[in-house]
């Protein structure tokens, strides 16, 4: 993610909901010192000061626009507010406007780009990449790039989708211009006194200093627990995610050999999500955490019992806070998701589990 301009060009943002759910907020810098006619459209449709569009009769506004098309390793396009699928939108200069120039060039993931049906055919669909496309220069005009939220892109680039289209709802919740002195919103404003940026990414913390990251890990687990203890799992299980990325950023770029003090920490949110997903009946959430905890352990110092690891997803260590502090109940909900995952292995054909607790030295 490039740092803002020197110059004073606008910054909007998008808050985005993926399914219903708040993913985050991305803020973009829109180079009006090259561009400035390509970047007053967006600016404008950010805010929505423009009224109704002559063209589509609808607002001149991406507030409730969805992303309605996503590529990995390619870019996520959005701005159809009129047909929502890639063929509607128009421009606050009328349905269509000419490319301004091709100035910059899609060297780097977070650049925004304007989408269009060939030569000067601008309207109000846009485009962000997520890895460099060169193959687009001198064919779509670069306007903006992300300064904050590349985090929350990557996230919608790794929706499901059929097709090219996403299975979940990706949908512009909120949108707008920031001014100078504006709060960039890029920390959570949930009242959990969470005062870390969502995506380590936006965070001004050093990703090497394992130490201060774990201490951000445990910090932000605790609040999960919080959630947990009022039985909120679904923003349980967002903090425990949360806490995770922070680990999951800074294994990426330390030595193998330093990660063993994140361990801890990673196992306690990974079965933590696990029991949160067993809350809301979803078995096969469930066992995606404790696979990913199975496989994270036994890299680890803890002791799993568990003796074939299965298939697992990203990283990992795990544990669970139970909101008694007992340790009996930890054990006993502990055996419940081992039994759990046995039962999926028996009747998937895949390999037995002991259905013995994990063991734990901690107290809750």
């Amino acid at each position: 993610m490039a740092p803002p301009s020197p110059v004073a060009n606008p910054r909007v943002f998008f808050d985005v909901d993926v399914g219903g759910e708040r993913v985050g907020r991305i803020v973009l810098e829109l180079f009006a010192d090259v561009v400035p006619k390509t970047a007053e459209n967006f600016r404008a449709l950010c805010t929505g000061e423009k009224g109704i569009g002559p063209t589509t009769g609808k607002p001149l506004h991406y507030k409730g626009c969805p992303f309605h098309r996503i590529i990995k390793k390619f870019m996520i396009q959005g701005g159809d507010f009129s047909n929502q699928n890639g063929t509607g939108g128009e421009s606050i200069y009328g349905e269509k406007f000419e490319d301004e120039n091709f100035h910059y060039k899609h060297d780097r993931a977070g650049l925004l780009s304007m989408a269009n049906a060939g030569p000067n055919t601008n309207g109000s669909q846009f485009f962000i990449t997520t890895v460099p496309t060169p193959h687009l220069d001198g064919k779509h005009v670069v306007f903006g790039q992300v300064i904050k939220g590349m985090g929350v892109a990557k996230t919608l680039e790794n929706v499901d989708v059929n097709g090219e289209k996403p299975a979940k709802l990706c949908i512009i919740a909120e949108c707008g211009e920031l001014k100078e002195g504006d709060n960039w919103g890029i920390s959570p404003m949930d009242g959990s006194g969470d005062t870390h940026p969502d995506f380590p990414e936006d965070s001004d913390v050093d990703l090497k200093d394992i130490d201060k990251i774990v201490s951000i890990a445990e910090d932000i687990k605790n609040i999960g627990n919080t959630f947990f203890k009022t039985q909120n799992w679904a923003m349980a299980t967002k903090k425990y995610t949360k806490g995770l990325r922070y680990v999951e950023a800074s294994k990426a770029i330390v030595e193998e050999s330093n990660t063993a003090k994140f361990n801890p920490t990673a196992l306690i949110c990974f079965l933590n999500i696990a029991a949160c997903k067993l809350k809301v009946s979803d078995w096969q959430g469930a066992i995606e955490s404790c696979c990913e905890a199975n496989g994270g352990c036994r890299k680890g110092s803890h002791h799993v019992p568990w003796p074939v690891p299965l298939p697992t997803a990203p990283i990992g260590l795990e544990r669970r806070t139970i909101a008694s502090g007992s340790r009996d109940r930890l054990n006993l909900q502990t055996q419940q998701i081992n039994k759990l995952v046995q039962g999926f292995s028996s009747t998937s054909g895949g390999p037995t589990l002991r259905t013995t607790a994990l063991e734990y030295t901690d107290e809750y």
